[in-house]
C-alpha cells in the first residue's frame, strides 16, 4: 500500500496514533481479503491530499479468466476536527466499476439494487455506519464509424461515502469496511458472495467462452 498522506511539522501525536492505529485496519482487512477473494488484486493508490489531513487509499481489480471485470478504490479519510457531513472524525470514500450485461443494465431499479450491494454488505460487515452518501451510474458505450460493427458496452459505476460507527466508535471496525467494499465490488462484477447474510442481487456472470 502506498504511504498514507499526513501532517509532519507540528502534527498532533494522538491524532497521528489514531490515523496508524486506522491504516492498520485498513491492511490488516486487505490481509484478509486476499486470503478469501483470488480473484481480487490490490494495488497502493495515491491518497487524495485536499480532503483532509490524513489519507489513505487502495485499488483493487476483479480478474476473470484473464480479463478484468470489476474495479475498485477505497479511501480512507481522518481529520480530528471532523468535517460537516461527517458523522465523527473518519470518511470513507468507495468507488465501484464493473461489467454489466444489457438485460441488468435495462432494468430501472438497478440504481437501488446497484445501492443495496453496498449497503447490506454494511450491514453484514461492519458494527455500523452513518451518514451514507453516494450515486449509481449506468454507463452505455456504443461505436460508430469504424466501430459501428463493435457490441454495445454497458458499466456500473458507484461512488460513495459514509463514516464508520457503532457501539464503540472510537475503536470503528475498518477491516468490516474494507470487506463490505470488496464483497459490493464482487457482487457487482458477478461474482458470489464469501459472506454469510449477503445475498447476490443479480445472476452469476456468464462466463466467457475459453
Amino acid at each position: 500500500m502506498r504511504p498514507a498522506s499526513g501532517p509532519v511539522e507540528g502534527e498532533d501525536p494522538g491524532a497521528a496514533a489514531t490515523f496508524r492505529s486506522a491504516v492498520a485496519a485498513l491492511e490488516a482487512g486487505i490481509a484478509a481479503q486476499r486470503l478469501v477473494r483470488p480473484e481480487l488484486a490490490f494495488d497502493g493508490e495515491p491518497p487524495p491530499r485536499k480532503l483532509a489531513p490524513y489519507a489513505a487509499a487502495v485499488a483493487a481489480t476483479v480478474q476473470e479468466s484473464d480479463a478484468e471485470i470489476g474495479w475498485g478504490r477505497f479511501v480512507l479519510l481522518y481529520d480530528p476536527a471532523g468535517q460537516p457531513g461527517w458523522a465523527g472524525p473518519l470518511r470513507i470514500i468507495a468507488y465501484i466499476r464493473a461489467d454489466l450485461e444489457p438485460e441488468i443494465a435495462a432494468d430501472p431499479l438497478i440504481g437501488q439494487v446497484g445501492w443495496s450491494w453496498l449497503t447490506e454488505a454494511l450491514d453484514a460487515r461492519t458494527a455500523g455506519y452513518r451518514q451514507t452518501s453516494g450515486t449509481v451510474t449506468r454507463v452505455v458505450t456504443e461505436g460508430f464509424g469504424v466501430k459501428r460493427d463493435e457490441p454495445v458496452a454497458t458499466e456500473f459505476e458507484l461512488r460513495a461515502s459514509w463514516s464508520p460507527g457503532g457501539p464503540d466508535s472510537g475503536k470503528p471496525d475498518i477491516d468490516g469496511h474494507v470487506a463490505a467494499w470488496c464483497d459490493a465490488l464482487c457482487t457487482a462484477s458477478g461474482l458470489p458472495p464469501s459472506a454469510a447474510g449477503v445475498s447476490a442481487l443479480r445472476p452469476p456472470r456468464r462466463r466467457r467462452p475459453q
